[in-house]
């Protein structure tokens, strides 16, 4: 069963059929919010908002541990996780869609793995490739498929948040070899990997990182919100032909 982690400007997957809502309770303490299931294309999925329902846990204290062991423990058999972020890269503007294919991690505090409890034994997992290559090819084809254009590849800058950088920073993440920044992708890819989730991400461009294009003087966020609700439509409708084309079925029209 796929599941879908939504991030800002997805809050809700208005293409799943819901069936029923789920409390879950974990050893890690309470995830996001109730995990919500249901059908897409006729096949199962479930959907969990990242930052809850009403977007009031900022990226620094969501719960990743929670919401991972939640999705593996009723059945995920794959994670999709959406997230808008800014773009560094020159030819990256608002409203792109990339699908990256490496991370860099500078967060801190935050719990990033299940193997740290008393008398736990030291756990390493392997994360040459922080992303599954199969569901992310999967992506590309539905993408594809429908004509809509995503940028295939990138590193991820995972900071810190709920500030946004400065110019200086960004600067120092393109040195580092970042394309695009977000708040959100660590630990939540490391910890699926330790579950043995294959796990895939769609990062939205909401606008062009501190310094950079109309960004250059300062992040324009009453632009932000239409920017998403169109993109957000496009990533829809790419997880619904992913599930088509994985399930053999046709996309509602």
């Amino acid at each position: 069963m796929l599941a879908i982690i939504g991030g800002s400007g997805l809050t809700t997957l208005s293409n799943l059929d819901v069936s029923h809502r789920e409390v879950v309770r974990t050893p890690y303490g309470e995830p996001s919010g109730a995990l919500v299931f249901g059908q897409i294309c006729g096949h199962p999925a479930m959907f969990l908002p990242r930052h809850g329902y009403g977007h009031t846990i900022p990226p620094h204290m969501v719960n990743y541990r929670a919401n991972l062991w939640a999705l593996h423990h009723l059945g995920a058999t794959g994670v999709i996780s959406v997230a808008s972020v800014g773009g560094i890269r020159a030819d990256l503007q608002p409203g792109d869609i990339v699908i990256p294919d490496q991370i860099i991690d500078y967060t801190w505090g935050r719990k990033s793995t299940f193997f740290d409890g008393v008398g736990s034994p030291v756990t390493h997992v392997d994360f040459t490739e922080p992303y599954d290559a199969a569901l992310r090819a999967k992506l590309h084809g539905a993408g594809a498929s429908l004509g809509i254009t995503m940028k295939v590849g990138g590193v991820y800058a995972a900071t810190q948040g709920p500030r946004l950088e400065s110019a200086a920073e960004i600067n120092r993440l393109e040195r580092d070899g970042a394309d695009i920044v977000g708040m959100t992708g660590m630990p939540e890819a490391v910890l699926a990997r330790e579950l043995n989730l294959p796990y895939a991400a769609i990062s939205v461009v909401a606008n062009h990182a501190a310094g950079r294009g109309t960004s250059a003087h300062g992040i324009q966020f009453e632009s932000l919100e239409q920017v998403l609700q169109t993109a957000m439509g496009q990533v829809r409708a790419v997880i619904e032909r992913l599930v088509a084309d994985t399930n053999g079925c046709s996309p509602a029209a």
